[in-house]
């Protein structure tokens, strides 16, 4: 019970996930094709459950649940394929293999449905364990589903390890897990091909065998979503450590900021005048990135009174001489005093990047903060 609410939380935390980043970028066919990929697969697991199922054939006819289930299966698989299609070099011989691919799986699905429209009542009711084989659309029906399975999850498990060698960790990490997922699913599905055509002739699986691959599918599966999802995951974990991470920033150049922003009100950059700029300017990371340049811009329009005439270096000065000065020279530029220099640039970065800027400026926003 709990494995089974673990693996619905990521599969359907995935499928949230994925939505979203869709609605942000409708036209990426990758992402497109993951999406509807993990939504097949969502909307699959609930005519699994007995219940469901049964409930499902009331309202259409006796083994529909069996039916839809695979087809979202097949479509689940068809989708996988295509992310790796569409995610190709060349992009146009992956649109035409896509196309191909799309034509086999319709085949497959018309050749099932035909074969569960066909079969007697109540047949494909149950498990593949309990179906009576030796009716022959019973067993074409288990028959070609699990052959297209095998042939896809085979496929999609050779090009995911071919992207989890070109990758580096963390993301080959989720790569790998997610390549024996579904390597393990198609060993399990070209086994019980074996089954379905050895019971067709008239042969008797022992019970602990069909318990065993089950088992194997079960795990094969959990693994699979586990590494689609350790991906999302470390993503998140990495969005959030750097959202904390800019948010702490922001609030520790306060004191710069709001020294320079009396001084000179004007640098302080306001939203667009809409709903959903002003939305969009209250983001951890708009409001970081904004502060640093109005900041920037403040310490440009100042800088022309930290002149000195002893011949000092201002910008050799550590943070907290140079906390020092700024005081006195916004103290000086709210008089209206005429500067003494030219401007120039203060508190420059040892390094190229906004996120060493923000350092060097953190620096002296201490200075100021133990200083006041």
């Amino acid at each position: 019970m709990v494995l089974r609410i673990v693996f619905l939380s990521g599969l359907f935390a995935a499928v949230l996930w994925k939505l979203a980043q869709l609605v942000r970028d409708p036209r990426n066919a990758p992402l497109r094709s993951l999406a509807l990929c993990l939504l097949s697969a969502a909307a699959s697991y609930p005519l699994t459950m007995p219940q469901s199922a049964e409930d499902f054939d009331m309202v259409a006819f006796h083994g529909a649940a069996k039916l839809v289930q695979n087809l979202l299966l097949l479509a689940t698989l068809y989708f996988l394929m295509a992310f790796f299609l569409y995610s190709a070099a060349d992009e146009s011989a992956g649109q035409r293999r896509a196309r191909r691919e799309a034509g086999l799986v319709f085949a497959v699905a018309v050749v099932i449905t035909l074969c569960a429209v066909a079969v007697p009542e109540e047949e494909l009711a149950g498990s593949f364990s309990t179906a009576d084989m030796t009716v022959s659309q019973v067993a074409g029906f288990y028959l070609v589903a699990g052959l297209y399975m095998t042939y896809a999850l085979a496929a999609a498990g050779m090009w995911t390890r071919h992207y989890a060698r070109a990758s580096r960790r963390p993301h080959s990490t989720g790569l790998w897990i997610a390549a024996w997922g579904m390597s393990g699913m198609a060993v399990a599905c070209a086994v019980r091909a074996v089954f379905v055509v050895t019971r067709w002739a008239g042969g008797a699986i022992p019970e602990g065998l069909l318990n065993a691959v089950e088992a194997l599918l079960v795990v094969s599966i959990m693994a699979f979503v586990l590494g689609i999802t350790y991906l999302g995951a470390w993503s998140r974990y990495s969005a959030s450590r750097l959202w904390l991470s800019r948010r702490r920033t922001h609030r520790r150049l306060e004191p710069l900021w709001r020294l320079l922003s009396e001084t000179y009100p004007d640098t302080v950059l306001q939203p667009q005048p809409t709903w959903a700029g002003r939305l969009r300017a209250r983001g951890v990371h708009r409001r970081y990135h904004r502060r640093i340049v109005e900041i920037r811009d403040g310490l440009l329009r100042i800088s022309p009174h930290l002149y000195a005439s002893s011949g000092d270096d201002l910008l050799a000065l550590d943070p907290p001489e140079l906390a020092r000065r700024l005081r006195a020279a916004t103290a000086k530029a709210g008089t209206g005093a005429r500067a003494a220099g030219t401007a120039f640039p203060l508190a420059a970065p040892d390094a190229d990047g906004r996120e060493a800027d923000a350092r060097q400026l953190v620096k002296l926003a201490d200075a100021l903060r133990v200083s006041a």
